[in-house]
This record gives C-alpha cells, structure tokens and sequence, in this order.
C-alpha cells in the first residue's frame, strides 16, 4: 500500500483526532476498573458491589451509544464528539470533588459510559474521509484507540498511591479530555461525503431480522468479554492472589495487551479461513481456557490463561465483524451501532457473574464455570445456524462469496477484506460523485 496516497487519499489530521477521542474516552471509560480496589477499600465494598461499581460504566456505555449514534447522523461526527468530550468532564468533576458515597460512585460510573459511547462519534468521523481502498486502514488507526485501557491500568492506581487519594485520579484525567477536546476542535473536519441520516424505523427494521440478534449475542461474547474482563481482573488478581493494587493492575494490562491487538489478527485470520470457522475454534477455546482458569491455579498459570484467554476474545472481536458486513452491507451503520451496543452489554454481565458468585459461594469458581458455558452455548450457536447461513449469504466457513448475492444484496464481490468491501458499499452509496475527493 502507498503511503503516500493514503495521506492524500483523506484528512490526516481529522483522522488523527479520532485516535486521540477513542483513545482517551477509552481511558476514562474503564478507569474505575483499577480503581476498584482502592475506592472499595474506603466504602467497605462486598464482591457484588464491587463488581456494580465496574460494571455499570459499559451498562452505560452501550445505551449511550445508540444515541451518540443517532445524534451522530442528525449533528455530524464532529459536533457529537465535543459534545461527548464534554459530557465525560461531568462524571470526571463528580468523581475528584463530590463523589463521597457509593451511590453517588455509581452514578458517576453510569456517567462515565459516555466515553464508552465514543465509538459513535469517533469512527464515522474517520471513515467517511476515505475512500474504499483505504478504509480498513482507516478504521484500523481510529480503532487502535481501544489501547486506552492500558493507560487506565497502569497508571490510575499508581496516581492514587502517590498522592495517597483516589479522587485526584478523576482530577488529572480532566487534563487529557480537556487537551484532547482543544486537538479534536481545532483539528476535526467533518467529511463532505455525509450518508443520509439514520432514523430510528431504520433501526425497528433491522431489529425485526434473527441474525441482527445472533450477532449482538456473539458479539456480546467476544467484546463484552474484553470489556468486561479489563474492567474486573484487578479485582480477580487482588482478591483472589492478594496482590496490591497496583501490582494487581500490571497483571491486567499484561492480559488486557492480548486483548487489544490481537484484534486486527482476528479479522485478518477471519478473512483467510472464514469468520465462523474461526469463530467456532475460538469460543470452544475461550470455553476450555475458562473452565481452566475455574481451578484457580497458581498466578502464574492462572495469568497465561487469561493472557491465552483475552487472546482469543480479542481475536473473535475481529471475526465477528468479518460476518457482519457481509449479511448486512446495506445496513451496516445501523447494525455496527446496535451489535456495538450488545457488546457492552455483554461487558456488564460479566463483572455482575463473578461478583455475584463470588458473594455467594465464597470463590470465583462457579462464575468462570459459567463464563465457560455460555462460550460453550455460543459455539453451539453458530455451529447450528451456519448451514442455513451458507445456503443463503455466505460462504463455506463463513468466506465472502464471489459474485454471490445475499438478503442484503451484497452481490457482485470481488475479493479481499469483508470488512473493507462493506464499507466499500456503504461508502459508494451514500458519498456523491463529485465529493469523493477530500
């Protein structure tokens, strides 16, 4: 690929802003991940309340997104973004300087699920800059923003063990959002190549399919499982192996690294060997590393699981949106926001699992046990409706079908990418000839 024509092909600085945004929202979405153990440690927390108090920011998150989504499609990307970056200096202010209660540390979690929303905003911002060839490198450089959880693990307890106070970790994340709202302001275009707007029949439609539903649950699995594992394995390494908090948090950024950019790796795999193949290895892997890490084995091997483990959820990530364009290219705006959404769903399910579990039974076995099992279940799942699947839009294994032609009229495909044909479609539709040029 040509660099050069790729920079010339689009709106770097525009592109850059939308790194910057999802990266930083990222950030502040799972920040209370790590600080977890701290905050609990002064409100005398339960396992159930502490797995509330990690999950209700993707709670958050996955209802916001449809709306920043809408809003998105009504105002432009751009202006959905400051409004974004704004919104999440709310919870920010709350946490450093009011937030003296668990209640009110709840409802600051909620609030925080508005930067979870930023994948709304942030990654039609960059796409519609570039033309079909380039999007899924495009796509590739705003997703990276994902890697934000890493500067949550690493540092968020770490800033509160220095200044000897939690709140002033909310205080200073004021700083990055406040710089990150001046870059995206000053630097953010919008694109002249704007779709029509979405409206909300257009998502009531969708709905009514089956398969927009199979892929919010396996989806749920694959993100939610990220999300919801970055947001509790502090907790899990502090609990279960006493490890201090910020010892517990570098054991999570380790695994959380899997996850990140292992990704790109799914979808690429996906695109080789088919998406439910690839996604029928993984979910019977991910289910069997679960059961494993059930016997609560050595830190050790109880990390080299999880890394293995948030490996393949990472990856099945990338392989569920190697399906996803392919049944629905036509729609595929509407159900990236709806499937976005399940995932984090999916990502506040899983703390409420094992913390629940965990003040039942006193252990976290019978939680990973059942984590297990509905990797299980989903790998049931698409091994029951892949048949239908390929006598009717896809290939064998989940492969785009050459000149073939689906529900949603995805004919005429030539090669390469799943994901960069969808967006090839929607990109040709919706941009007029003579503003295709950046």
């Amino acid at each position: 690929m040509d660099k050069k024509s790729f920079l010339k092909s689009g709106h770097t600085p525009t592109l850059f802003s939308s790194f910057l945004y999802f990266d930083i929202s990222f950030m502040v979405w799972v920040l209370l991940g790590p600080l977890a153990v701290v905050i609990s440690d002064q409100f005398q927390l339960d396992a159930a309340q502490k797995a509330n108090l990690v999950a209700l920011p993707t709670l958050g998150g996955s209802f916001l997104r449809l709306v920043l989504g809408l809003l998105t499609d009504s105002i432009g990307p751009k202006k959905t973004g400051q409004l974004g970056l704004l919104v999440t200096m709310v919870p920010l202010v709350w946490g450093c300087w009011f937030a003296d209660s668990l209640t009110e540390m709840y409802v600051v979690a909620l609030l925080l699920g508005v930067a979870g929303a930023s994948f709304a905003a942030a990654l039609p911002l960059a796409s519609r800059w570039y033309p079909p060839q380039y999007q899924g490198l495009a796509m590739g450089i705003a997703g990276a923003g994902n890697s934000g959880t890493i500067f949550a693990t690493l540092f968020a307890n770490r800033i509160a063990q220095h200044f000897g106070d939690w709140h002033i970790v909310f205080g200073l994340a004021l700083i990055p959002v406040c710089l990150t709202f001046l870059v995206f302001t000053l630097l953010a275009k919008d694109s002249p190549n704007r779709p029509e707007p979405k409206q909300l029949t257009d998502y009531a439609q969708v709905l009514k399919q089956k398969d927009t539903w199979l892929f919010c649950f396996f989806y749920g699995v694959t993100f939610g499982g990220f999300v919801g594992m970055s947001s509790y394995l502090t907790i899990f390494f502090n609990t279960q192996y006493g490890l201090a908090p910020v010892r517990a948090s570098d054991f999570t950024t380790l695994c959380v690294i899997a996850g990140s950019f292992f990704r790109p790796l799914g979808g690429w795999l996906a695109d080789k060997f088919g998406g439910i193949r690839m996604l029928i290895a993984l979910y019977a892997g991910v289910a069997v590393l679960l059961a494993a890490i059930s016997t609560l084995p050595s830190i050790g091997v109880a990390t080299a699981l999880l890394f293995v483990m948030m490996m393949g959820l990472g990856m099945g990530n990338g392989s569920v949106f190697q399906l996803v364009p392919q049944r629905f290219a036509n729609e595929i705006g509407v159900v990236t926001g709806i499937v976005g959404a399940a995932g984090g769903l999916g990502g506040y399910f899983l703390p409420k699992i094992l913390g629940n579990m965990k003040q039942a039974f006193g252990t976290f076995a019978p939680g990973f046990l059942i984590l297990s099992g509905i990797a299980f279940v989903s790998m049931l799942v698409i091994v029951a409706v892949q048949s239908n699947w390929r006598k009717t839009w896809i290939g064998a294994g989940g492969k785009v079908v050459v000149g073939g032609t689906g529900p949603s009229a995805v004919g005429g495909v030539a090669a390469g990418s799943a994901n960069r044909l969808a967006y090839q479609a929607t990109f040709a539709a919706e941009a007029r000839p003579d503003e295709r040029k950046a």
